[in-house]
């Protein structure tokens, strides 16, 4: 347990940060899921699309607070671009 004056303060704002940026990871994974979850069904490639908008926004935001690092975010958001790109193809060859 911290001591001195300082240590007290660095362990409040070390666990109000934990508590800021779990709450951004989850809202993270639980966006991306959302786009897999559009896939897995089977959803039409709009529907998926529309997943991988409103994902692509909460991985940027994550960035901007300071939860992931800008390559990270960029990495995430690259590789779930690839996906949906390559299930709407599969998707408009198949109909």
């Amino acid at each position: 347990m911290a001591n001195h004056k300082s240590a007290m303060k660095r362990n409040r704002q070390s666990l109000e940060r934990r508590v800021r940026n779990r709450a951004i990871r989850t809202r993270l994974k639980t966006a991306i899921k959302a786009v897999d979850a559009a896939m897995t069904e089977g959803q039409g490639a709009d529907k998926v699309q529309a997943a991988l908008v409103a994902a692509v926004p909460i991985i940027q935001r994550a960035t901007v607070k300071g939860t992931l690092h800008k390559k990270n975010a960029a990495r995430k958001v690259s590789r779930l671009t690839k996906r949906v790109n390559k299930y709407s193809k599969q998707v408009e060859s198949a109909a």
